[in-house]
């Protein structure tokens, strides 16, 4: 029987505190379609403040909110968007700009830290002379942290330089902030210098800061009064959503200050995993809250029987390949849990070893 549960699948698995439900019990909320939910209001202008953007908008996902941020500035068919070959709206987000916008992606490589080369994403940009036969480059699309890279952390000085390319063709700059406030906070850098460059920025509220529902989408005020339309074109027009924004505005006062300890926390777990034998973990790539961790060749760890031990004693993961794993810490994991899951990966990897050993 599994007395204790260790839930490291993602920082989107917490669930609201009591402050949280307070706060959404209390909320004094209108209907925010017509314009008049006052807990949104309130929410939106500091979230607006906190990036240094003229406006934002509260929506419903991650997912769509960077499909409004594209679809916004890539409002002509066959626009074309330069964008992070791991990037996640390349890859998990359902090809929503290519079949909900007729938005054409042109990938770069990224690098093991999230970065695409300057030259590269500079190459890639259409030349407009072809127009005929190419699509127009309209939008660069950086992701901060990435997480496809471990949570690593995009530099302001990285940041600058695209958003300096980017004008210097006559484009857009859209950030994927899903876990923006992990890198602030990492980096030492205020949230509203490291999205300076950007146009547009979508920043999640469910992941690192562990609200219950939602993202936010920042820009100027013409932005933000298109992407309000398209919000309720794609059915993300919500009316009552001071209740949800309530939420996140405690996340905002509660959470933020707790980052700097998932990432110690991170940074102690690789240490344990790399103390495995049959384990690795590359220490230089955990910058934030975000692990990957590989079985090495050899070592006859099968990921998924890993997994499924582990599961038993109440510890849960996520295998992202048939050698990898990926963990995720949030604010409701404790010193105490990390000891304890490392304790249970040690025992689990012990067991499989002897089993091959028996075979």
């Amino acid at each position: 029987m599994v007395t204790r549960t260790v839930d490291l699948r993602s920082d989107t698995v917490t669930r609201p505190t009591e402050a949280m439900r307070a706060a959404m019990a209390n909320a004094e909320v209108d209907d925010d379609v017509l314009g008049f939910d006052p807990t949104a209001h309130r929410f939106e202008a500091e979230m607006a403040k906190i990036t240094g953007k003229e406006a934002a908008l509260f929506v419903p996902s991650g997912t769509m909110g960077n499909l409004i941020c594209v679809l916004v500035q890539c409002e002509v068919r066959g626009s074309e968007v330069i964008l992070g070959d791991n990037s996640h709206i390349n890859i998990y987000e359902n090809g929503g700009i290519s079949t909900i916008g007729s938005v054409h992606s042109r990938t770069v490589k990224n690098n093991s830290d999230g970065t695409m080369d300057i030259a590269l994403i500079e190459a890639a940009i259409r030349d407009p002379e072809g127009k005929l036969y190419y699509p127009t480059t309209r939008l660069i699309c950086l992701e901060n942290t990435h997480a496809n890279c471990g949570g690593r952390c995009i530099s302001v000085e990285y940041t600058d330089r695209v958003g300096q390319l980017a004008k210097k063709h006559g484009l857009k700059l859209h950030i994927d902030g899903a876990r923006i406030f992990n890198a602030a906070t990492a980096l030492g850098v205020p949230v509203h210098r490291l999205v300076q460059a950007a146009d547009t920025v979508s920043v999640c509220l469910s992941k690192g800061l562990g609200a219950p529902v939602g993202s936010v989408i920042v820009g100027s005020k013409s932005f933000i009064a298109k992407a309000k339309i398209l919000r309720k074109t794609l059915g993300g027009g919500m009316r009552q959503i001071g209740i949800l924004c309530a939420a996140a505005y405690v996340a905002l006062q509660e959470n933020v200050g707790k980052l700097e300890g998932d990432h110690r926390k991170a940074k102690m777990f690789a240490d344990g995993l790399n103390q495995i034998k049959g384990l690795r973990v590359d220490k230089a790539s955990v910058e934030t809250n975000i692990i990957f961790f590989d079985t090495l060749e050899g070592s006859n760890i099968m990921v998924d029987k890993l997994c499924k031990i582990l599961e038993e004693h109440g510890v849960l993961m996520m295998p992202v390949s048939s050698s990898s794993i990926r963990l995720v810490l949030h604010h409701q994991i404790s010193d105490s849990d990390v000891q304890y899951a490392i304790s249970c990966i040690q025992q689990a990897v012990l067991q499989l070893q002897i089993e091959n050993i028996g075979k």
